[in-house]
């Protein structure tokens, strides 16, 4: 007999305007509507919500002004979901952009784990560029240690939707699909990103070294990923299965570039010498003074041909 499985239910989209409502704009004729809030829209949205809010706490925490934070994650949210979007669409559907290359542009049509972690590299550098930052790891570190607590509400997005059908299983946690028991990948990384972000909210207590919450999610995850999506649904077998290249996904080639990356970052935090909260507020205030909507200092040369300029004739 086999065992129990979950249901397949999948939450219903809540409808805001349940009709397209007509309007003349101009002299044209223009639909707006019907508009429906999605489940799992609402769940990365609320994700997202959670970890700017945990962010900027932990960064004023550490002396880091809210104002900047707030900058930087916003740098760093932008870049991840439009790039999230279009390596989504060059990685995980390239026919669908020889056809329309205007998909690139569709963000709202698809989403990647591993390129919105591009994307958020890419928003790293724009950020560091734009405000002269010297030190940036402080404010990625701030920003990691929140990071699985919005991972864990974007998983249960997927999970509600059961977008990461598995291999075929009928164990208890696997889920009923409509041609049988499979395992619900989502569903099992989300359990996962919340233990981890049980984890880190309580490290986080105490002030680490830059670059130890990097290196720890990294280092957690990316093994976690590698391993979880060799139990992926084969192409052919559901709609919209991982392509594989030389035999593994996108996302597995991305979990080793990131448990090398995650080594390195711990290894510096390790061996770091800096404590306190020290770094965090260096880490501002060697930043340009545009960060906290200051106006840059005048140099001393322009200072002194202000005076003089001012000074009366004698």
């Amino acid at each position: 007999m086999s065992r129990p499985l979950i249901p397949e239910s999948i939450l219903p989209e809540f409808s805001i305007l349940p009709e397209a409502v007509k309007f003349n704009i101009l002299g044209h004729t223009t639909d707006i509507g019907p508009w429906t809030l999605k489940p799992f829209g609402t769940l990365v949205a609320i994700g997202v919500f959670a970890g700017i809010i945990i962010t900027g706490r932990l960064g004023q925490a550490r002396g880091m002004p809210k104002i900047a934070t707030s900058k930087f994650q916003y740098w760093v949210l932008v870049c991840a979901f439009v790039f999230g979007h279009v390596l989504d669409a060059l990685m995980y559907n390239p026919w669908r952009v020889r056809a329309d290359p205007l998909t690139l542009l569709r963000l709202w049509d698809g989403l990647s784990s591993f390129g919105g972690f591009a994307g958020a590299l890419i928003g790293v550098f724009v950020f560091k560029w734009w405000f002269s930052v010297k030190n940036v790891l402080p404010f990625v570190d701030i920003m990691a240690a929140a990071f699985p607590v919005g991972w864990t509400f974007g998983r249960m997005g997927c999970a509600v939707v059961h977008d990461h059908p598995g291999i075929r299983s009928d164990m208890w946690f696997a889920v009923a699909f409509k041609d049988g028991g499979r395992l619900d990948l989502g569903m099992l990384e989300m359990v996962f990103a919340a233990i981890v972000a049980v984890v880190c909210l309580t490290l986080a207590r105490k002030p680490r070294p830059p670059g130890f919450f990097l290196g720890l999610t990294m280092l957690v995850y990316a093994p976690v990923r590698y391993c979880l999506d060799f139990l992926r649904a084969g192409i052919g077998q559901v709609h919209g299965a991982d392509p594989r290249y030389l035999y593994l996904t996108p996302a597995q080639w991305g979990s080793i570039a990131m448990v090398a990356a995650g080594f390195a970052f711990l290894w510096r935090a390790a061996s770091s010498n800096e404590v306190g909260n020290d770094p965090f507020r260096t880490a501002v205030l060697e930043a340009d003074p545009a960060l906290l909507g200051e106006d840059p200092a005048p140099s001393a040369e322009s200072s002194r041909s202000s005076r003089s300029s001012e000074d009366p004739p004698s």
